[in-house]
């Protein structure tokens, strides 16, 4: 879900055509991982098996990346 918010924030302005709208993408993108990051660390301690998880998948968004 993250992922594709992150390209539908990159995606839109370039299709309106909108520069100024790109230059809110990145204090935008840097939401959502804040987002990500946080409810990620709620997940870990709510949720059973969570932790195990994440030692699988070590990339969220982009493999190799983040």
């Amino acid at each position: 879900m993250y992922a594709f918010a992150i390209l539908l924030l990159v995606g839109t302005p370039l299709m309106l055509g909108s520069w100024w709208g790109l230059a809110w993408v990145p204090p935008m993108v840097a939401g959502v991982g804040w987002r990500a990051v946080r409810e990620e660390r709620a997940l870990a301690m709510e949720l059973p098996g969570y932790r195990a998880y994440l030692e699988r998948v070590k990339y969220r968004f982009v493999p190799g990346v983040w």
